[in-house]
């Protein structure tokens, strides 16, 4: 493993000549690619679970469920996030860019904010493997609305809107803990792990399972590891490089040229 922190120009030629003579790249993001874009991290010195503690239960479903409280605050919180006016930025479109060179097979993203979709990344080749902030979803009759209706009715004052359909408690399409994932988008992922022969892991502290299983499975497989994130992750060991810098800045540096 090679960490570098400063003089980065040896790994940023290194990673682009081993992306252009990649067939299958996999791409895992997490919250820091989105950092630049405003929207805070979650575990970061920084992030929101850091500063407040108490937000995490906003995000475990038996809390949310049998919380009228926690829903609440969810909803103001969701009202006031502005999901809808963050943009994507050069990370986003580096990925984005990457595609386009028919080199990029999966994209996973442990996001919610669909700024992959919205730099241009093209559904077929995305997995949002916790769910999205696009829809909400009716825990009861399983009905799903555009978010925006939703956050409409808060605004108007509704502060726990249920569902129109049956009354039924409702939440964003989010994977939440204590929440199953999506038995297809892992097995995705699976497969995109078993196949690829690059693999990009931006932005994630690679803490969070099963999603991060892709990493060691990619390495089993034969594949080379590239890790850029902020600070250091939990599996910086199985990285051949390992980049710390600014994803905004680092990534469109390595993705640049290698059509």
């Amino acid at each position: 493993m090679a960490v570098y922190e400063e003089d980065l120009d040896e790994a940023i030629e290194t990673v682009r000549a081993w992306i252009a003579e990649a067939k299958s790249i996999l791409v895992l993001t997490g919250a820091g690619i989105s950092t630049d874009s405003g929207i805070p991290d979650f575990r970061g010195p920084k992030g929101l679970w850091t500063k407040n503690p108490k937000a995490e239960r906003m995000a475990t479903l038996d809390h949310y469920m049998s919380s009228g409280e926690v829903r609440e605050r969810s909803w103001k919180n969701r009202a006031d996030a502005g999901y809808a006016e963050r943009e994507p930025n050069a990370g986003h479109h580096a990925l984005a860019d990457l595609e386009k060179t028919g080199r990029l097979h999966t994209l996973i993203t442990q996001n919610v904010d669909g700024l992959h979709l919205r730099a241009g990344t093209s559904a077929e080749r995305l997995v949002e493997i916790h769910g999205n902030v696009r829809e909400v979803v009716c825990m009861d009759c399983g009905e799903r609305a555009a978010m925006e209706r939703a956050l409409a009715r808060v605004r108007a004052g509704e502060a726990d809107p249920p569902c129109r359909s049956c009354g039924g408690i409702l939440k964003s399409a989010t994977i939440s803990f204590g929440q199953g994932l999506v038995r297809d988008d892992l097995q995705r992922s699976e497969e995109a792990a078993q196949g690829c022969d690059l693999l990009l892991a931006i932005g994630s502290t690679l803490g969070v399972f099963p999603i991060a299983n892709v990493v060691p499975v990619a390495k089993s497989q034969g594949s080379r590891i590239v890790i850029l994130n902020a600070e250091a992750t939990e599996m910086d060991a199985l990285g051949d490089v390992v980049i710390r810098g600014s994803i905004s800045d680092v990534l469109p540096r390595l993705t640049s040229g290698t059509a």
